[in-house]
């Protein structure tokens, strides 16, 4: 007879797994902005803030080589990411990966919500001479937020660090020409190499859960002892101890996750056929569209209303970057 054996249930790869401290977390901008990248990409931002609307069937025309569906229109599940504009909220010089100064560059009132503000907010120039007087760093770069109040979800704004990729002189003429002006999704995509983008976030919660939902555990026989939505066994006598690989009930959800490589198939702007985007009565549970937006194909983590952050896809395939889509409308 063969032997009865199954793969373990849960990857150990996410552990401990416990509840996100804050829907946008850090990211690791050391390895984005290498030097590698840095030969070889056009300076600009490596991130910007953006919220899930919903889902639709996306109709595209395929102009991937050697597919079976060359030149044919076929639907694609897209997620529909709203945008809108992103403002610098202070710029952060580096010293041996540490900060060591920073200049804050806006002051609007929307900030003074989750933060405290200078009381004299600083002039145009007088930030540019600041920045200008900086000369002994290694990197820079920018904490951003997003204009929330443009669209239909809340008013409070969101912050995240950015990095931008170039030299430090490219970086440095970069946010200057972008100092207390509105940075478009337009202005940062350029920099999204063969449209592929990293969407960071935070997964829809489900709460305390036991372990046949949190791990997919297979049911117990209905006459067993205990239970039936539990493990087995919780571990041997020795080693006298309880393992962390043993499927417990615990929180479910609400974790933070990176979807890797994800297409982009169109950015339009409100102007651009904003009216075909939006469905009459609103998307479900998130209202209309009101400022530029974002389809990408397949799915990404997070509920309606969620906060994500795209950033530059750090480990493209060559699967998803030979993929080549026209859009032409949504269902």
């Amino acid at each position: 007879m063969s032997k009865n054996s199954q793969p373990r249930r849960g990857s150990l790869q996410f552990w401990p797994r416990k509840k996100a401290t804050r829907l946008l977390n850090s990211v690791n901008w050391k390895d984005l902005s290498s030097k590698n990248l840095e030969k070889s990409e056009k300076p600009g931002f490596l991130g910007f803030i953006v919220y899930k609307a919903g889902m639709a069937s996306c109709i595209a025309k395929d102009n991937t080589e050697h597919s079976l569906t060359k030149g044919k229109k076929i639907a694609i599940p897209a997620t529909i990411l709203e945008a809108p504009p992103i403002k610098i909220f202070s710029v952060r010089f580096y010293r041996h990966h540490k900060p060591i100064k920073d200049i804050i560059v806006g002051t609007d009132k929307e900030l003074k919500k989750i933060l405290r503000l200078p009381k004299k907010s600083e002039k145009d120039k007088n930030a540019e001479k600041l920045l200008n007087e900086m000369t002994d760093y290694d990197d820079i770069r920018v904490i951003i937020y997003s204009l929330i109040s443009k669209t239909g979800i809340k008013r409070t704004p969101d912050l995240v660090e950015t990095a931008l990729s170039g030299k430090k002189e490219e970086k440095l003429e970069i946010i200057k020409k972008f100092l207390n002006k509105e940075i478009s999704i337009k202005d940062v995509a350029e920099n999204f190499s063969d449209n592929l983008v990293d969407v960071r976030g935070v997964t829809k919660g489900h709460g305390f859960q036991g372990p046949v939902k949190r791990f997919g555990i297979r049911l117990r026989q209905h006459k067993s002892e205990k239970g039936v939505r539990k493990v087995g066994s919780i571990g041997p006598w020795h080693p006298a101890r309880l393992m962390f690989t043993v499927p417990m009930a615990g929180q479910t959800g609400f974790f933070t996750r990176i979807s890797y490589n994800n297409k982009i198939l169109h950015i339009g702007k409100d102007s651009e056929n904003i009216q075909k985007i939006n469905p009459k009565q609103g998307w479900k549970h998130f209202g209309k569209i009101k400022t530029d937006y974002i389809i990408l194909r397949g799915s990404v983590p997070g509920e309606k209303k969620r906060v994500l952050l795209l950033t530059k896809t750090l480990r493209p395939t060559k699967k998803q970057l030979k993929k080549n889509y026209e859009f032409l409308e949504l269902r």
